[in-house]
């Protein structure tokens, strides 16, 4: 049995996928302790995993506004300090960051220690912990086709995000039923992330009325602190009723997914991975600040994958014909879901829980052969 000290917190992008790896590692008999940070969307999430062990770590995002900047640097001495009391207190054999403001203190406490560090990097763009990071990292996952300068290729393997084994495709029936929607009406499903986000929010509102004439039902998870829980009704052009339903948040994603006819969506990694494993057709609306852009990047590639569109924030006038067009559209759709089952051939979760074991277990090997040695 070995030890895994896994980074995790800060967005449902780097917490998710964490907890997906704590699973696998967990189910091959290996014991796991995830850092998380303090923000509000990393306990809730976390509430549905009593059965694992989560720490949380000091640590604020990075900006380049001067004030928060100091804070960020305030921050990470912090989480340095904390990190380092954990690994002595656990000794962890391997070290495993997902990217995020989380990664950076618990990667160069490993190192200061000795212990092996792997770090995970699910977005087309490469993030700023994995740039800073990935030369001094013994292994570094990246998106299939990227490539990072500096970063040793012995260390690099290319490898997807880990999905929590608990999102799978379900009928669309059950799931609709599950969530108190009609099984006979399509239906839209509007997500922005584990933030939220506030335009798509928005749009949703705008478009309640002219989505129920078609007959489509609407699921938006706004984002916490953005919007209440509420459900409201219009008329379908048969006279139908029509339920739309607004929540803050949903750790019910399997179902939310696989209730959907089509998902208009931000484009992080993490939930572009889920919807690839729950084969769902998505127009996607990158967040025009996010770091690098690399949403943009996620998004496009998505398109080029086949899996749906890219739909600029700036051109949110356009939206409600693209969904006209395709969520009636079954020939597409499907050539859509076929696209999606291909694009979900590869398990990442078992081909790191394969090689992260390997170096686990050479790491140590190698200790307890330092320690024969100083003691001979």
């Amino acid at each position: 049995m070995s030890r895994f000290l896994i980074s995790c917190g800060g967005t449902g992008g780097h917490l998710s996928p964490g907890i997906a790896l704590a699973e696998g590692l967990i189910a091959r008999g290996h014991e796991t302790r995830l850092l998380i940070s303090m923000k509000k969307v990393d306990s809730r999430l976390v509430e549905k995993y009593p059965g694992l062990t989560f720490e949380r770590m000091p640590g604020t995002g990075f900006s380049w506004n001067p004030a928060r900047m100091a804070r960020f640097a305030a921050s990470q001495v912090s989480a340095l300090r904390f990190c380092n009391h954990l690994i002595r207190d656990t000794r962890p054999d391997l070290i495993v960051g997902f990217g995020g403001f989380t990664s950076a203190p618990a990667a160069v406490a490993g190192r200061m220690h000795g212990i092996p560090v792997a770090l995970h990097e699910s977005n087309r763009v490469p993030g700023m912990a994995i740039r800073a990071l990935g030369r001094f990292a013994d292994r570094v996952y990246l998106p299939f086709g990227i490539r990072v300068s500096g970063i040793r290729s012995s260390a690099v393997r290319y490898a997807g995000l880990p999905v929590r084994r608990e999102i799978v495709r379900l009928p669309a029936a059950q799931a609709r039923q599950a969530l108190g929607l009609d099984p006979m009406q399509k239906v839209l499903v509007i997500l922005g992330g584990s933030q939220g986000a506030s335009a798509l929010n928005a749009w949703a509102t705008a478009k309640l009325e002219m989505l129920a004439l078609e007959g489509i039902q609407v699921y938006c998870v706004a984002g916490l602190g953005k919007a209440a829980p509420e459900t409201v009704f219009h008329r379908s052009r048969m006279g139908e009723p029509v339920k739309a339903v607004f929540v803050p948040f949903c750790d019910r994603v399997a179902e939310l997914l696989s209730a959907a006819d089509l998902v208009i969506s931000r484009a992080g990694a993490g939930t572009l991975a889920e919807l690839i494993r729950c084969e769902v057709p998505a127009i996607l609306v990158p967040y025009p600040h996010a770091a690098s852009d690399h949403q943009r990047a996620n998004a496009a590639f998505f398109e080029r994958q086949g899996g749906g569109l890219l739909v600029d924030e700036s051109a949110l006038g356009d939206l409600h014909s693209e969904v006209m067009d395709l969520v009636f559209n079954d020939w597409l759709m499907r050539q859509f879901r076929g696209n999606l089952k291909r694009m979900d051939r590869t398990n990442a979760l078992e081909l790191m829980v394969a090689d992260l074991e390997a170096m686990a277990l050479a790491g140590s090997e190698g200790r307890a052969g330092r320690s024969v040695e100083l003691a001979a």
